[in-house]
């Protein structure tokens, strides 16, 4: 009798591959003339190592030491899955999922970007961190709903300011996204390196209302104002929580679609943390 694997953080749980199952696209087995041919690695062991790859951060050389499968089966395997847009869909079915059991709170989003390392990228994405003696880095600008559930994300050089970003974030929205409406306004919150009047015209054109801050001023309306609710730390904690996906921590990935997959792999797994159904 198998045991239940439960999430762990490290492992593939049983409730995590029950969403991502169905995703995945059918394989077909190629013919060989001798009607045989090498038996597939199924691909329950196959997301175990990716997942792995995901956590730990390691060279995907290093599976080959785990027992779980070949680097070169999981990378293959990633690629194929990449390409299938599987990633992108499981994150954008644990958002819809989310808000089927508790609600998307469009009233309050929040937009932050962050900078990390890419030290071996080499694509037109990563750029010079003026915060990191001019090393290659990659931005990555998010938007959350009123909760912190991230709604959309994008990717860019970390010479990129975060302002340039606005309008491919609040564009890139992976749900539809409710019409405001005078009753029902959609805010948007964000720091003092937003504060400029494209973004404020950005914003209006898409239908939100901008409240920048300027670093610390929330911190001081709590002390001010009891009853004052900070909203704007959402995203800062999920981009905490996407830093602990260590192989987003410092990006290694080349390409920008393996590297934005791995993004939506992250994003997924929080996604549907949030709704409940991950134990």
């Amino acid at each position: 009798m198998s045991l239940a694997v439960q999430d762990d953080g490290w492992r593939l749980s049983d409730a995590l591959w029950a969403q991502l199952n169905p995703l995945l696209p059918v394989y077909q087995p190629p013919s060989h003339p001798l009607g045989c041919h090498r038996r597939r690695i199924e691909d329950r062991v196959v997301m175990e190592g990716i997942l792995f790859v995901l956590r730990t951060g390691c060279q995907w050389n290093a599976l080959n030491a785990t027992g779980i499968c070949s680097s070169s089966t999981a990378h293959r395997r990633f690629l194929e899955w990449v390409e299938a847009g599987v990633f992108e869909r499981f994150w954008q079915a644990g958002v819809l999922k989310y808000d089927e059991l508790q609600g998307i709170d469009w009233s309050w989003l929040s937009l932050d970007g962050t900078m990390t390392k890419a030290p071996l990228a080499g694509s037109k994405k990563p750029g010079r961190n003026p915060t990191d003696r001019g090393k290659q880095g990659v931005k990555r600008s998010l938007l959350t709903e009123g909760a912190g559930l991230p709604l959309a994300v994008a990717i860019d050089g970390a010479n990129r300011h975060d302002m340039k970003l606005t309008r491919t974030t609040l564009e890139g929205i992976i749900v539809p996204r409710p019409a405001p409406t005078p009753e029902r306004p959609q805010g948007l919150c964000l720091d003092a390196g937003y504060d400029y009047d494209e973004v404020r015209t950005i914003a209006a054109e898409l239908g939100f209302t901008p409240h920048i801050r300027p670093r610390g001023e929330e911190a001081e309306a709590v002390v001010r104002h009891p009853d004052f609710k900070p909203r704007r730390w959402v995203v800062e904690r999920t981009h905490s929580w996407m830093n602990r996906f260590r192989r987003l921590l410092v990006r290694w990935e080349k390409r920008d679609d393996t590297y934005l997959a791995m993004v939506h792999l992250a994003l997924g797994i929080i996604t549907w943390r949030a709704t409940g159904l991950l134990g």
